[in-house]
């Protein structure tokens, strides 16, 4: 009987891609996102179940769980659905999560209160929390063991710095180059890595891993939004700051894709990672820090 992946955030962009290749490993998955983004998820869970397996099982069961993972009471009855609907949970992937951006400077308290409250620890790191409790309990109910992997960033280990500036650039392109302007994504972020390891020791004893995957610059949504804000804060066309961020960032020169992401959590969820428990993995095509 295949095993089941919950993935949670996943109607599109890193979510959407780990969902396809853990269908594609040979998972069943339970998929979920917001009520806003429930067409995403139908069109996803069309594309899982189109890819038959065999013969036997020509389709790959996929079901839709729709929720707001920060909500303790909806976490809790997706993933009591998901076992009724699918069977025992094995691995879940808490990938839910957003961005403000927005400097330091220009964010007040009441606001830096609104947004960690509200957007920021609520989704990217309650929502992780309630993902990695409610999959924790069903794992210990089942005793069977099974693999938490949670959405961190390169955000959650060190601030993006500015350089010195090189005879070859100019200021304006410098801070194009690395202007994240996201403080508050940071900190839920440094949070997240934080209760990866505090989960990981806790949940040893029920042979249940616990790690997260750090990305980088990856095209998506999330970082379409960072995109046009600093586009619009420095008069210049949109993605050229994505794309200066690419060249003077990584030392691959090339963004990454979601897929890119998704093979990782790929191995956190295979057998392959099973001696691997506590670690924010970091994928980020080789990022300078300073």
């Amino acid at each position: 009987m295949p095993q089941v992946a919950f993935i949670t955030g996943c109607a599109k962009g890193i979510g959407k891609a780990i969902a396809l290749r853990l269908a594609a490993d040979g998972f069943d998955v339970a998929i979920n996102d917001i009520a806003s983004q429930e067409e995403g998820l139908i069109q996803l869970r069309h594309e899982i179940e189109s890819k038959g397996t065999s013969s036997v099982s020509p389709y790959r069961r996929c079901a839709i769980f729709l929720a707001d993972v920060s909500k303790e009471d909806e976490v809790k009855g997706i993933l009591d659905d998901a076992v009724r609907t699918l069977g025992p949970i094995n691995v879940m992937v808490a990938n839910a999560g957003i961005i403000l951006v927005k400097p330091l400077l220009e964010i007040s308290a009441d606001e830096w209160d609104r947004v960690q409250e509200v957007m920021k620890i609520q989704v990217n790191l309650r929502g992780v929390f309630l993902s990695y409790k409610y999959a924790a309990l069903q794992m210990i109910k089942q005793g069977n063991g099974g693999k938490i992997i949670g959405a961190c960033s390169i955000s959650g280990y060190r601030p993006v710095r500015t350089y010195p500036l090189r005879p070859s650039q100019t200021v304006r392109s410098l801070m194009i180059a690395h202007a994240p302007q996201t403080p508050a994504y940071s900190v839920s972020k440094w949070a997240v890595r934080g209760l990866t390891q505090v989960a990981a020791l806790e949940l040893a004893k029920h042979n249940i891993t616990v790690n997260a995957y750090c990305p980088g610059i990856v095209k998506t949504e999330m970082w379409d939004t960072i995109d046009s804000t600093i586009a619009a804060q420095y008069g210049v066309p949109k993605n050229v700051p994505f794309q200066k961020a690419v060249e003077e960032r990584t030392a691959l020169k090339r963004a990454q894709t979601p897929e890119d992401v998704a093979g990782l959590v790929s191995f956190l969820a295979g057998k392959d990672s099973n001696q691997i428990t506590g670690q924010s993995l970091i994928v980020d095509g080789g990022i300078v820090f300073s």
